[in-house]
């Protein structure tokens, strides 16, 4: 299997993997905002995801940066309408 090299697909893999993580995860992405242990309650489900978008992308492209930041674009901004303390 070739590795993405491109950045562009690279984000769009990671946002995808984060929004599977999400939508497959709904009560534990709610619980996790609510509680502020978001990151707690999806670690095994964050990790897997992680793993796998690093087996996919160049690591020249810096995967670690690419795929926190779609953590934060995606399971975290999407969250904003969940109430919590944390907003």
């Amino acid at each position: 299997m070739n590795l993405i090299e491109n950045v562009d697909s690279a984000r769009r893999l990671a946002r995808a993997i984060i929004s599977d993580v999400a939508m497959y995860n709904r009560e534990k992405v709610e619980n996790g905002i609510k509680n502020d242990d978001i990151f707690d309650a999806l670690q095994a489900e964050l990790e897997e995801g992680r793993q796998h978008f690093f087996s996919r992308v160049a690591p020249e492209l810096e995967p670690t940066i690419i795929y926190d930041l779609a953590v934060v674009d995606v399971l975290i901004k999407r969250a904003g309408k969940i109430e919590s303390s944390i907003w």
